[in-house]
């Protein structure tokens, strides 16, 4: 056995090494998101740094109007930036076309120049056009524009870099992303700028958070600096830059040197962005640039590097940091330059990742040893150790030299390597209680399993009497999602849902009975007892509400809609089947009784619709009286009670004057001659201020008058 175990270690180890040394996307995401995650541990602190934002933000639109604006109205902006001693100003905003508010553009255009007879002389024209006073403006103080890679415009060329290139190494420029082509600059603008840097924060076909930002761009035959680069650049009236490589590679650029900086680059020429989280100190906002005391901004704008950009939504120039925030773009070249002034950086090269695959090796062998030699337990707790201080390492070299150690793999790789050979084990030598295990394992949570494999219950077929709290769940409009889904998408999109919708409910120790098309149905107290049972039920179909709107928010496909029924009551529980094949089941009224509930949930408008049984019993939750309904197959009739949230929520303030305009609403539907329209405003407005659908129901209460009135159907 140890020499079969330390042969598939081994081999699995190989692999594993093999894998990383490829390098596929999956791998690659997984170390991206564990450098997010050392980031968001340790953020960078925010520090008054000689850095502002200018920002063209709503309150800005609305004051001085819809973007574009007027080129003059660029102009003034520029004038009143400089003249309070802005060190450089930076537009990351793309300048390509004339101004259409221009009134020499209108003059320009055939039919007002055939209705003003012998048309406008050409000085006049040249004074009314608001693109040269904008470049007049432009060449009166030190601005630096942006242009943009494009799929389509004019060609990259190498005149946009203002400055001497100096390249050490083996032709290191060659391995910067090329920018083939840029969306135009207006020629007048472009001739006015001190500078031109490229705004793009990342290459096209990576739309997703921004880790790395080129600093350089390869454009033709020479290169486009980024505009945070450029804007620094010209703040400190460097004309050259270094750019080195590594002396054995072509095509490889490590470091670039501007002044007294010493920038490391990826081989790509980009440089991992080291995040703070943002902060509206960086910002002022352009209304106020524009507005009627812009002295007052005078300490926030002299002296800085200041970048002009958007944060408005409707500009769609806002991105992702790896923090996870959705910030404008151009705060993303404010943090460079910051991080570039305050010599705070991250690195990441080939020695680094060297290192990450002796750690994957340690960590595969000393598993794969220890497994082969002790009990599984030993070999966790070694690898366990192991891992830690890998991921202990990763972390100190992080937080005190800025070095992105991956330990995501290295752990990961381990914990598979361990998982796999423990199955080995489990295959060969581990036999004992695998039926238990097989017949349980798919529908309990893992403590109850472990607890029945403790008691070593019996599995034999048979059924006992026992109170449960029975939950079924339902996709609403499932024949239309059915029928406008593809069936490769419609099956791992339905995996996936029960996958989440499931784990609540084994989180709350809930046995999963079966999957029936498009519903779940699920029970407490069986097969071992579980204490308020009802009250686990019922914060299950809570978290089931949560997991189905983060499902919603990750799928990107159309929002998906349940309905949750729930019933507390006898019902008979055990192995039901044949001898060869039967599964832990509950059958009886209770469980019918819970299913007609789901079902008529649509009815209410409720997404979480129990009975009164269990409310009685779960009473500390926030729940509100729907009535009385009758069910198919129940007589009388069954009241309900809407779910809505969790003790948490019922002791709110928000939700007592809730349950008061609701008790009044109720009254007034069941009194013909009240008026229920006010108490239904008051319970639809204080409804929109909770956290749970509860729309539908107000919408639908009015016309169920007749399940509020007292039940009559028994004598």
């Amino acid at each position: 056995m140890q020499r079969s175990i330390l042969f598939l270690g081994l081999t699995l180890l190989l692999l594993l090494v093999g894998l990383r040394s490829l390098d596929p996307g999956p791998v690659h995401s997984l170390r991206a998101g564990y450098f997010d995650f050392l980031q968001t541990l340790a953020p960078r602190p925010y520090r008054d740094l000689p850095v502002r934002v200018v920002d063209i933000d709503e309150r800005a639109l609305a004051e001085v109007g819809q973007w574009p604006w007027p080129r003059d109205t660029l102009a003034e902006m520029t004038d009143r930036v400089a003249g309070l001693g802005a060190a450089v100003i930076a537009y990351d905003v793309l300048f390509a076309e004339p101004d259409r508010y221009s009134p020499a553009e209108l003059l320009r255009r055939p039919r007002i120049a055939a209705a003003l007879g012998d048309g406008v002389e050409a000085a006049a024209l040249e004074r009314l056009d608001t693109d040269l006073a904008f470049a007049a403006a432009l060449a009166r103080a030190p601005v630096v524009l942006g242009l943009s890679l494009a799929r389509e415009g004019a060609g990259a060329g190498a005149d946009h870099l203002r400055a001497g290139l100096v390249q050490l190494g083996a032709d290191p420029a060659a391995g910067l992303f090329p920018l083939t082509r840029t969306t135009p600059i207006l020629p007048p603008l472009a001739e006015a700028a001190t500078g031109i840097g490229g705004i793009n924060v990342s290459p096209l076909s990576d739309p997703g958070r921004v880790r790395r930002v080129p600093l350089l761009w390869s454009a033709g035959d020479g290169v486009i600096a980024s505009l945070g680069l450029e804007a620094l650049r010209v703040a400190l009236g460097e004309t050259t830059l270094i750019l080195r490589g590594l002396e054995e590679v072509e095509a490889a650029p490590s470091r670039l040197q501007m002044g007294g900086y010493d920038i490391p680059l990826t081989p790509a020429g980009e440089i991992w962005v080291r995040y703070r989280p943002d902060d509206p100190r960086l910002y002022v906002s352009a209304a106020d640039v524009l507005g009627d005391d812009p002295d007052r901004l005078r300490p926030k704008i002299e002296g800085q590097i200041v970048l002009v950009g958007t944060s408005a939504a409707g500009l769609f120039d806002l991105r992702t940091s790896a923090l996870g925030e959705v910030v404008p773009g151009v705060s993303i070249h404010a943090q460079i330059i910051e991080q570039i002034l305050t010599d705070d950086y991250l690195v990441r090269n080939d020695l680094i990742a060297g290192l990450e695959i002796v750690a994957l090796v340690i960590l595969g062998l000393v598993t794969t040893v220890m497994l082969a030699r002790t009990r599984p337990i030993l070999a966790l707790a070694g690898g366990g150790l192991a891992a830690l201080g890998t991921v202990a390492a990763s972390w100190f070299a992080f937080r005190e030299a800025g070095l992105l150690v991956d330990a995501s793999f290295p752990v990961i790789g381990g914990a598979v390597n361990f998982a796999l050979l423990v199955a080995w084990r489990f295959v060969f030598t581990d036999r004992d209680k695998r039926r238990l295990r097989a017949s349980f394992a798919q529908y309990l949570a893992p403590s109850v399993l472990s607890e029945m494999e403790r008691s070593d219950y019996n599995i034999a077929l048979g059924g006992e009497l026992r109170e449960v709290t029975v939950l079924f769940s339902d996709i609403r409009d499932f024949t239309v999602l059915s029928r406008e889904t593809p069936v490769e998408r419609l099956v791992p999109l339905l995996n996936g849902l029960f996958t989440d919708l499931s784990a609540e409910i084994l989180r709350e120790e809930g046995t999963i009975d079966k999957f029936i098309g498009d519903s779940v149905m699920a029970f407490w107290n069986a097969p071992l007892p579980v204490e308020t049972h009802a009250m686990r039920a019922a914060m299950a179909a809570l978290a089931m509400r949560r997991a189905l709107a983060a499902f919603n928010a990750r799928s990107g496909a159309a929002p998906i809609r349940i309905g949750v029924g729930l019933h507390t009551g006898p019902a008979s529980v055990g192995n039901f089947g044949s001898e060869q094949r039967f599964s832990y089941s509950a059958i009886g009224d209770t469980v019918n009784l819970a299913a007609r509930i789901e079902g008529s949930a649509k009815h209410v408008g409720a997404d979480l619709l129990a009975s009164g049984a269990v409310r009685a019993a779960a009473p500390g939750l926030a729940w509100l009286e729907a009535g009385a309904l009758a069910l198919k197959g129940v007589g009388g009739r069954t009241p309900v009670h809407v779910l809505v949230g969790d003790e948490g929520v019922a002791r709110s303030d928000g939700f007592r004057r809730l349950q008061e305009a609701h008790g009044a609403l109720l009254q007034a539907l069941c009194d013909p001659a009240a008026d229920p329209t006010a108490p239904l405003q008051s319970c639809t407005r204080l409804a929109a201020r909770i956290d749970a659908p509860l729309a539908q129901v107000y919408a639908r209460l009015p016309a169920r008058r007749d399940d509020l009135l007292p039940d009559t159907t028994e004598a």
